[in-house]
Order: C-alpha cells, then structure tokens, then sequence
C-alpha cells in the first residue's frame, strides 16, 4: 500500500527536552525532530542551528529564559537546510554565521530547498508565515573559525562533506563537547538526499578523533559520555554506509534505480526501520546513492515536484 507523503501524516506533538550536556551547554530537542544547541559564555549566547520557523525558535528561547538572561548574540548554522535555518529571525543575533559553501548553496538552491521542506514537513513550519525570507548569514568562513563569548572559546570546523558539501560543527574545547548538526544522528535515519556517502565516514571519524565528552547530534537525544558517543558515531556510519554499498552494487552493475531500492530496504530495513523519519528519508536516499554511484557529485536539487515524482515512483509502489 502506498505511504503518505514523506512527513505529511506526522502531525502530533512532540515532547521537548532541554538537557545540559556540559558546563553552560544545552540540547534542545524533539523526538526525532531537528535540534538547536545553546552555547552560554560569560557574555552572550550562541545558537547552534535556528529551527524550521520563528514559532519554533520561540520555543527553544523559552527555554534558555529558563536558564540564563545574557543576550543572543550569535546563530550558527551547520548547514543551509530550511528546518534548520529559516527561524533565525526570532534570535535577534548580531551576527548570523555559516560556511562559504553554506551560503553558496542558499544562493543556489536555497528556495527550491524551502519550498520541497515546507511540503515534506507541514508540522514543523506552523507558523511558516512569520518567516521573513531566506535566511542569509552575516559571517561566513573556509575551515575553521574562533569566537569567544567572553573567556569562552568556540571553534566552528568545517571537518568534511557529509550529510551536505557545507556542514560545519561547533566545539567547545574547555567542556569538551561537541554540535554536529546533522552529520551524526541518533536513533534517527541520516537524511542523505543533499549527501556525500564516500565522505561521510571519514568526517565521522574526525569527529571521534577529538574523543569527546558529548554530542548534541542533529536529531535525537543528546548523547553524554564517550560511550554513548562512540556508539552514535559508528550507528551513523553503519547508517550511510549500509545504505550506500547495495544502491552502488546496483547503479554500477547497471540495474534500474527500483532495483536498488529493493537492495536498500533488503539491506537496512532489519537494522532501522524503527528510526525517526526513516521511511521519509528513503526515497531522497536512495536517488541521491544512485547518482553519486555513478559519477553525479553535486546532489541534484530537490523541488517540490520532484520530491513528489520520486516518491511515487519509490515509496508509492
């Protein structure tokens, strides 16, 4: 029986949590819905990653009211998604940063990536008509950049291409905590539509070069203690690549983009069909394999109308 459209039919609330994951350092997050770090320093506060909407971000400065009055002064973006950029105008921040290759893709593809989310997510842009624009950054850098919220250092890397070309992460070395955005999920499926599968693994591996103390992923709860860490790392791994090797045996062995959707689900339904937005992200998974596969290495951008072609095509056989 054909599935609903992507996330069409998840509509219910989700249960925030607003858990301490190092000194001064917070995870907001849903259930599986898209996270937002908070970074407090001895000054100000540092958003990490801004929520789908001004609504929802309103939610997440509730939270912080909860623990700390200093101002807001910075918004990092880990990457160009729209659920995680487009609520940036309710922080009020003084500068709103990202990578040179994350703003390059808003300019490229941004309000095509607006309107294909707004269409996959409707429960995570209530409120959508609050948004003021696309979300374009003040700041942005290569490799690496340092702020100090007073004495408080944080680095923000770029360590490798993953689940976009421009993701970056936020490191907080006197707490030894990290946010990784969406390059590391938990008990979530990794959406790789935007993805670069031969690279994700070793960006995943500088990340656990740094042997952190925690992770606030992308989505799912945050993960405290180097177990846990470890643990989430190599499952978001094991994730990509189990996805990626049958869709390459297929697409390089010359078999039809079907075929390789039945070798993913054969390969990765036993280990994660129980996983937040799993059947969503399969479709947009398994096209953006088979591409990389054969050569594409820039994703193809996704629309509106794509999204539906390729999921009727997928997910509606």
């Amino acid at each position: 029986m054909a599935k609903g459209f992507a996330s069409t039919g998840d509509m219910g609330e989700k249960k925030i949590s607003f858990t301490e994951i190092g000194k001064d350092l917070w995870a907001f997050t849903a259930e599986g819905d898209p996270n937002t770090g908070v970074i407090i320093g001895d000054d100000s506060v540092m958003i990490v990653d801004a929520q789908a909407t001004p609504r929802l971000a309103n939610k997440v400065i509730e939270k912080i009211r909860t623990v700390t009055d200093k101002p807001i002064k910075y918004v990092v973006l880990t990457h160009y998604h729209a659920v995680r950029v487009l609520g940036a105008s309710a922080y009020g921040a003084e500068q709103i940063i990202m990578s040179d290759v994350a703003r390059a893709q808003v300019v490229e593809r941004g309000q095509e990536d607006w309107d294909s989310e707004f269409g996959r997510f409707p429960r995570l842009f209530q409120g959508h008509e609050s948004i003021p624009g696309l979300t374009w950054p003040t700041l942005t850098f290569s490799d690496r950049a340092t702020l100090y919220l007073g004495k408080r250092r944080v680095d923000l890397q770029f360590l490798g291409r993953a689940h976009t070309a421009g993701d970056i992460v936020a490191f907080v070395p006197d707490a030894n905590v990290m946010f990784t955005g969406d390059i590391v999920e938990y008990h979530s499926a990794c959406y790789c539509g935007d993805g670069h599968f031969a690279d994700w693994p070793a960006t995943l591996a500088n990340i656990g070069s740094f042997d952190l103390d925690a992770i606030a992923p992308g989505r799912g709860d945050a993960l405290v203690g180097q177990a846990k860490v470890n643990e989430a790392l190599a499952n978001t791994a094991d994730f990509v690549t189990s996805t990626y090797k049958p869709i390459a045996r297929v697409a390089q062995g010359g078999g039809s983009l079907k075929e390789a959707w039945d070798a993913c689900r054969a390969a990765c339904d036993p280990k994660f069909s129980s996983y937040a937005i799993y059947e969503h992200c399969l479709p947009f998974n398994v096209a953006r394999a088979y591409d990389e596969a054969l050569g594409v290495d820039t994703p193809r951008i996704w629309t509106a109308e794509r999204d539906r072609a390729m999921w009727a095509n997928l997910q509606g056989s």
